[in-house]
């Protein structure tokens, strides 16, 4: 009977070890995933890290589009890039762009997500009106608004009855780019709001009208430190985003800068310097210097996330 017994509780820790040996036998590429994400990181590589790198090495050379002839010239074109009132105009334009953009679009994707998600018939209806502009590219929904604000046959001045040039002056010219991309892109935050509000308790509403908190109440002091994380997640993707803003600007202005050039991006800066002047090394310089300022807007959030995780604890 012992002997029995034996067997009975050894044969498990028998096979325990026999598992534990094939483990440590298994290669550690298959162990860690290696294999998996391999495929990935070579696409990541060839069509990410090297595209980069050779964007630095031309910024240091008087490249042409052709490739053939580059000299390198050290910090030749840093040195201009930093002296082109071109290059901080168009910086401004798209910082100008992104100050509107951002706050407007945030506060807006809330507002449709607080009505989609409390409303309570055609509650499918409304989520698919605020996301489906999201699902145009970006020439169609450029293009149509380029029609609603033509100053002769647009829909805009038409309705309202004013006869106000978009598209044609400098001073609107921006707020209408601004206008169109709040009604292209809103739906993408608007997403991330609604499945937020879907995951926060509903006790806590419940409890908070127990105690005679009306709706005002229940949203200041419920729901906005609810989704105070998503608002940073919105706030940062959007930002990042508008700083890039380029197709809606072009396609609207039909490829040019604009009137007196106010709607000029960096990004179409860029382009208009490697691809109009053919002057590749330069147009790689001013990409690294954006590349840097993107950089820092992404490490300064992260910054400001960690610091204030650590000041909640």
């Amino acid at each position: 009977m012992m002997a029995t017994s034996a067997q009975t509780v050894t044969a498990p820790a028998r096979a325990r070890t026999a598992a534990d040996s094939a483990t440590l036998r298994r290669p550690q590429g298959f162990q860690h995933g290696g294999w998996f994400v391999a495929p990935f990181l070579l696409l990541f590589a060839l069509f990410v890290i090297w595209p980069l790198l050779r964007g630095v090495y031309l910024s240091f050379t008087d490249a042409n589009i052709s490739g053939e002839g580059a000299s390198f010239i050290g910090l030749d074109n840093y040195r201009e890039a930093l002296n082109d009132p071109l290059m901080w105009d168009s910086l401004g334009h798209s910082a100008y762009f992104t100050l509107l953009v951002v706050p407007c679009i945030t506060v807006l994707a809330f507002l449709l997500a607080m009505l989609a998600h409390h409303i309570e018939r055609g509650k499918w209806l409304w989520r698919l009106c605020f996301f489906a502009p999201f699902l145009l590219p970006s020439t169609v929904a450029a293009n149509l608004w380029q029609w609603l604000f033509n100053p002769g046959t647009g829909m805009i001045n038409y309705v309202f009855g004013i006869e106000t040039p978009w598209l044609t002056d400098k001073s609107y010219a921006m707020l209408a780019i601004v206008i169109q991309t709040l009604w292209w892109t809103v739906g993408f935050s608007f997403l991330l709001y609604l499945a937020a509000l879907q995951g926060i308790p509903g006790h806590l509403y419940e409890a908070a009208k127990l105690d005679g908190a009306n709706a005002w109440h229940r949203t200041v002091h419920i729901t906005l430190p609810m989704l105070r994380n998503i608002t940073g997640l919105v706030v940062a993707l959007q930002i990042l985003a508008s700083l890039q803003v380029f197709d809606q600007a072009v396609v609207m202005m039909d490829f040019l800068p604009g009137p007196e050039g106010s709607t000029r991006t960096f990004v179409q800066y860029t382009l208009e310097e490697g691809f109009t002047s053919y002057r590749v090394g330069y147009a790689s310089a001013i990409s690294v210097i954006f590349f840097v300022i993107i950089a820092a807007v992404a490490l300064a959030r992260m910054w400001l996330l960690r610091n204030r995780e650590e000041s909640a604890r």
